[in-house]
């Protein structure tokens, strides 16, 4: 059961963004006990949300026969993920306050977007709207983190959410026709494989122009490391249209797209106190 439970908690998406959180908080300039709080709070959110999502999901995933989901076939009970989601988000709540009081309503919200995506919003046109909310909201929650609480630059908050709306299309686009056959529709099914496809190079750019002309636009400038990062996403994304344009999905493209996200948390990670607005 236990092994279950881990492969029902998401473990790969929870424990990027966990990683990219502590990455972001380091940037910022939190240490000690406030970066272990900061990953911990992270972690458990996601932690709420990948077991919230195979326990709501349980029927839908049995009726096309995931095998890729515990719950689904029997290899973990549906009373336990849904335990164990609850429990998580429970510590959510202690862990998030922990960091001061804007920093823990900024991740409440974070996770009950993340919730509202798994019970309601993953089947309408608006799904990409949690993935812009939390994400948006991560360079803020690690700001906020801070012993003395600052604002996330703009351009920061707008480069998250822009990399949680390339996270959607890119998490959706592998299981687009088994949710079509069970009544999911979001913003993904709406555009189609090309559609999403391309948008998701499409957001993965943006988030780089703003991760990069954020900082020259407030005249601090751009770093040879920054420079390199825009030139190699460029061509990343130019490679990922040709081949969403050209052939069926492929693995290659999914890891192009994942190439491209992690580029872009460097180039976040990079700015580091660029980040803060004093």
């Amino acid at each position: 059961m236990f092994l279950g439970l881990i492969r029902s908690s998401h473990p790969g998406p929870t424990l990027a963004v966990t990683t990219v959180t502590l990455v972001l908080g380091f940037a910022v300039g939190l240490e000690g006990l406030r970066l272990v709080f900061l990953g911990l709070a992270m972690f458990a959110g996601q932690l709420s949300i990948g077991w919230s999502n195979d326990w709501i999901d349980v029927e839908r995933d049995r009726s096309v026969r995931r095998r890729d989901k515990p719950a689904a076939d029997g290899r973990v009970s549906e009373i336990a993920v849904r335990n164990a989601a609850v429990i998580a988000l429970v510590l959510v709540i202690p862990l998030s306050f922990a960091l001061g009081l804007w920093a823990g309503v900024v991740n409440v919200i974070a996770v009950a977007a993340g919730w509202s995506y798994n019970i309601w919003l993953k089947r309408t046109v608006f799904s990409g709207v949690p993935y812009l909310v939390a994400f948006g909201l991560l360079p803020l929650f690690a700001t906020l983190a801070l012993p003395v609480p600052q604002f996330a630059a703009p351009w920061a908050i707008a480069a998250g959410a822009l990399l949680g709306l390339a996270a959607h299309f890119a998490n959706v686009l592998p299981d687009l026709i088994d949710d079509a056959s069970t009544g999911v529709r979001g913003l993904p099914h709406v555009l189609g494989r090309v559609g999403s496809g391309v948008a998701a190079f499409v957001t993965l750019m943006l988030a780089s122009l703003s991760v990069v002309g954020g900082p020259w636009l407030a005249g601090q400038g751009v770093s040879a490391a920054a420079g390199a990062g825009l030139v190699l996403n460029a061509a990343i994304s130019v490679v990922g249209l040709f081949l969403v344009l050209s052939r069926p999905p492929t693995r290659l493209l999914f890891q192009l797209i994942i190439a491209s996200a992690l580029i872009d948390v460097i180039l976040l990670a990079l700015a580091g106190a660029a980040i803060v607005v004093a």
